[in-house]
């Protein structure tokens, strides 16, 4: 009886799973000039013993554009966040200005492409963010490598 509870749970928590995706865009500039080939990376960030989830990561273009979409199955809404390691105005310092900008949860859809996208619009890297951070480990991964870490 008890392993029977135990499936009935485990499957139902499977079933309320659901698909949802985000997506953002938008374009960085250092300064007065595009901040090119900045790494940026769309998270899914969780509470607790579940592990954030990589949804996409990427490069800005020559012009500071990028767009970035994922989605996760969750039970609940997922935490969406969007992260910029860059070197904009930075010297000489070691490692990267990693800024994080939590994404309105409105721009949630239902379903594994995100239907609506968040225009987080055009961003001087030369601004000091509060609660920005330094990230000193940097990967040198390019577009087409592999995410996976």
């Amino acid at each position: 009886m008890r392993t029977l509870i135990l499936v009935v749970c485990i499957l139902g928590a499977a079933l309320a799973m659901r698909d949802q995706s985000i997506a953002v865009k938008g374009q960085l500039l250092c300064g007065n000039k595009p901040a090119s080939n900045v790494r940026i990376k769309l998270w899914e960030e969780d509470s607790g013993p579940d592990p954030d989830d990589l949804l996409e990561a990427g490069y800005t273009d020559g012009d500071g554009r990028f767009q970035l979409q994922g989605g996760e199955a969750e039970l609940t809404p997922i935490d969406p966040v969007f992260k910029v390691y860059h070197d904009c105005d930075d010297g000489i310092k070691p490692g990267s200005r990693k800024v994080k900008f939590i994404l309105p949860k409105s721009y949630i859809t239902a379903g594994k492409v995100p239907k609506k996208v968040f225009d987080i619009g055009v961003l001087n890297l030369e601004t000091i963010f509060p609660k920005e951070e330094r990230e000193l480990f940097i990967s040198r991964k390019r577009r087409d490598d592999d995410w996976d870490d």
